[in-house]
């Protein structure tokens, strides 16, 4: 099923709506869909490099407005809408865990990496963030720099590389986002228990 998913948000690529789908998937990505926007942004920008930075902008948008969505679900309804949204993807444990474990730095500190990098999944963050009432501004302002940096470096790259580029970024996205979320882990601790 996971696979046909994948291959559909793929194949909406190569419509003429292909820019609305970017904005929807972009969206949903944030709050509850399991595939991430870059397998439709991936393809558009390739074919249209002219646009990709305009591709950046709206998946970055429209990312951020779906993790403002997300945000207000874990806030106003958490038990009726977010509990069984994470129970349907198996992360209800992990999310429960992370909500009572987690303070404010480390909610936010989540929200870089997974905006960066899918770790631990975006969704799960942003609807993390408004079950501990994390401040909105911050919240938005978090998400506007992970994710924005997320698709415009994307952007920045196929523009400079194009095609070539491809199959690398489709093999290794997650090992360099999770490496550039690591050393932001790490640049975190280093400056919390330096001070």
């Amino acid at each position: 099923m996971l696979r046909r998913l994948y291959d559909w948000t793929l194949s909406l690529a190569a419509r003429k709506s292909a820019e609305v789908w970017l904005a929807v998937i972009a969206f949903v990505e944030s709050s509850v869909f399991l595939i991430p926007a870059d397998v439709l942004f991936l393809p558009m920008a390739l074919a249209r490099p002219q646009r990709a930075w305009r591709y950046a902008l709206v998946a970055t948008v429209f990312s951020v407005l779906g993790g403002i969505a997300g945000y207000f679900v874990g806030y106003y309804a958490y038990e009726q809408v977010a509990k069984p949204i994470l129970a349907l993807y198996g992360k209800l444990d992990t999310f429960e865990h992370l909500r009572t474990s987690s303070g404010r730095d480390a909610i936010l500190l989540m929200l870089v990496t997974s905006g960066l990098a899918h770790l631990p999944p975006i969704k799960v963050v942003t609807i993390l963030s408004g079950a501990a009432a994390i401040d909105l501004w911050l919240f938005v302002i978090s998400c506007i720099v992970a994710r924005g940096a997320r698709f415009f470096a994307l952007a920045w790259l196929l523009r400079r590389y194009g095609e070539p580029i491809r199959g690398f970024i489709e093999q290794r996205l997650g090992l360099i986002a999770g490496l550039a979320a690591a050393a932001i882990i790490l640049l975190y601790v280093a400056v919390k228990y330096a001070l």
